[in-house]
């Protein structure tokens, strides 16, 4: 059996973005099954990077992952600064669909852990009607807290009864990266990934930007015009920031940690 081979990645920051796009994703994610890996995979934005700045265990996380995909423009343009013109951005929900639309073939299992009351059961309805062959073993909704002792074994039990291929996380960032970092030993599953906002876009609670916005590089802008009072803080603090920062990297005027 041959080891498994990770993509490069790209310095952003001190926070190492694989270089991938959604077609070479599909095949590392189903490569690392096929060699028996496990592992997490965070989906990479700017919100990302920037909290990363100053939080080097989040940092460690990132950098630690099975991938960490180009999540939002701004990452794919650093990958492609840095002469990696295949680069494309794996955004959540897309990678969620057309690892769906793969597992139809494949035979790989599903389980969805997080969301808001109600949203895990209308996602996993919602992918079933999309992915009728797609196999949906679990689904859980956790508090807005720890788990606590009794109801982590609920979640223990569940998952090792039915061995989840892909166990997919919907919290916000940086909860479901710690979340996967800390848990991942806990859990008999082989390959956790991050999505976010991924379970209110495909269940129909939240509704997606237009593609074309989604390649300008505004998607951001998009979102915040819809939940401004939950996202204002973070796009208007974190993406100027942003700029500055990976302007002077380009530059050369300010170092950063290979990851």
């Amino acid at each position: 059996m041959s080891s498994f081979s990770p993509p490069p990645r790209v310095n952003v920051l001190g926070v190492g973005i694989s270089v991938l796009n959604l077609d070479s994703a599909i095949c590392v994610l189903a490569d690392a099954l096929a060699q028996g890996r496990r592992g997490f995979v965070t989906i990479t934005g700017v919100h990302g990077v920037m909290e990363s700045q100053a939080d080097p265990g989040l940092r460690d996380i990132h950098n630690r992952s099975l991938l960490s995909t180009p999540d939002g423009m701004p990452m794919v343009w650093m990958g492609r600064l840095a002469g990696h013109r295949e680069m494309g951005r794996v955004y959540g929900p897309e990678l969620m669909e057309r690892v769906f639309a793969w597992s139809e073939e494949s035979g790989r299992t599903h389980f969805l852990f997080g969301g808001t009351e109600g949203v895990a059961p209308e996602l996993k309805a919602k992918l079933e009607a999309r992915f009728p062959r797609a196999r949906i073993v679990g689904t859980f909704t956790p508090p807005f807290r720890p788990l606590k002792p009794d109801e982590l074994e609920a979640v223990q039990q569940e998952v090792r009864r039915v061995k989840p291929d892909f166990f997919w996380v919907g919290l916000s960032t940086p909860k479901q990266e710690r979340f996967m970092a800390s848990h991942l030993d806990l859990l008999e599953t082989r390959i956790m990934v991050g999505v976010g906002a991924a379970f209110d876009f495909h269940a129909g609670r939240v509704k997606q930007a237009p593609r074309w916005v989604q390649r300008s590089g505004f998607e951001w802008l998009y979102r915040l015009c819809q939940e401004p009072r939950r996202l204002w803080r973070r796009y208007l603090r974190n993406n100027p920031l942003f700029l500055w920062k990976t302007a002077g990297q380009l530059l050369g005027l300010r170092r950063y940690p290979t990851p």
